[in-house]
């Protein structure tokens, strides 16, 4: 037996710590049977035929600050298409001249997202914080006081609106979805068969027809003269549509409450929103955290189908750089790029549960 396969044994405060060389990890963990050998001679070929190529193109032959003809020479990536179009991509149409305001507004969101990430910040004056942020961020983008110049909602686009269709469509739909699970489980007839009602006609339609639905046809039933912005059309359609999956979801974790909970809230004499607002919703609400939040991602990358009404969305704006003919054929590098931004959105979402699963059930 070699060196590397040796165990070796310390102790650590009188615990004895066994310590596996490489080699044996590698032995018992990848080659511990005939399957998982020819597994892993498999998987190491494909990783062999993939990673070294993709490296080749992605950063060995490569072209970061050139321009559409230099990168038609080479037959690496032309990540060239990024920086020259970076703020179409990402401000769409609005202003050139006046993409310091979106992007200031994008900065204050993150921002209070990371603050409020701490649950020790919030306070009686945390939702105040909230309201001051959302009317300068509003502000900022609609412009028409203080000297800000007025900005047409037709002119944004790009990630800002993607952001803002995602994150009030996420927390208008949460408490939605919570009442309409409430709803569902009443006693009472009439509420219960309209919640039922809508959720399983909300459920059983696609988003994208809802979208439709919002765009073309509900302006057909306005009284003549009166508009609704396309925009918050279609920032009720995604705020209906999630609340639909939230309540049954919500639902789900009402049912994994003992019967006794109950019980208990009544023999002390707590009335139904009592009962549900200290008793059974926090022991619910954080049961169902996981799909809550699968949901919520689900519902954050399907902000990209508001393509179909004619709003630009980073998506929309990425798919008009390609349709530029100088940047023609480099649509992977775009994507590439779009999709790094979905899996950053994506994954602190998904970081965040975890973190806040962890602090919960400690």
């Amino acid at each position: 037996m070699t060196e590397s396969q040796k165990h070796s044994i310390q102790t650590t405060e009188g615990a004895p710590v066994i310590r596996i060389g490489a080699l044996q990890w590698v032995k018992s963990n990848l080659f511990n049977g005939v399957f998982n050998s020819i597994l892993t001679i498999v998987m190491l070929f494909f990783l062999y035929k993939v990673i070294p190529p993709f490296v080749k193109w992605a950063f060995i032959d490569s072209l970061w600050l050139s321009s559409a003809a230099q990168c038609r020479t080479v037959n690496g990536a032309c990540w060239s298409i990024i920086p020259a179009n970076i703020r179409f991509i990402i401000f769409g149409f609005y202003p050139h001249e006046l993409h310091w305001r979106p992007f200031l507004a994008m900065i204050m969101l993150v921002s209070l997202l990371f603050y409020s990430k701490n649950r020790n910040h919030w306070n009686k004056y945390f939702g105040y914080l909230w309201l001051a942020g959302l009317f300068i961020m509003g502000l900022l983008m609609k412009g028409g006081l203080l000297g800000l110049t007025a900005v047409e909602s037709d002119q944004w686009g790009g990630l800002p609106l993607t952001l803002m269709l995602s994150f009030f469509g996420m927390f208008a739909a949460y408490p939605l979805g919570v009442l309409l699970a409430l709803g569902r489980r009443s006693k009472m007839p009439a509420i219960k068969t309209i919640c039922i009602l809508y959720i399983e006609l909300i459920r059983g339609v696609p988003l994208i027809s809802l979208l439709f639905m919002s765009s073309v046809l509900f302006p057909l039933f306005l009284p003549e003269g009166l508009t609704i912005n396309k925009i918050l059309r279609a920032q009720v359609a995604i705020i209906l549509f999630t609340a639909a999956y939230i309540a049954e979801v919500v639902r789900g974790g009402l049912q994994a409450i003992m019967r006794g909970q109950y019980e208990a809230a009544e023999s002390l004499g707590l009335n139904y929103v009592q009962k549900m607002r200290l008793v059974v919703l926090p022991q619910a609400l954080k049961i169902v955290i996981p799909p809550s939040v699968g949901i919520l991602i689900s519902a954050f990358k399907d902000t990209s189908l508001v393509v179909i009404i004619a709003l630009y969305d980073v998506l929309k704006t990425t798919k008009a750089t390609l349709a530029n003919p100088s940047w023609m054929g480099f649509s992977p590098e775009a994507y590439i790029f779009v999709a790094l931004i979905y899996f950053l959105c994506c994954y602190s979402m998904s970081n965040y549960s975890r973190r806040l699963e962890k602090e919960l059930h400690a």
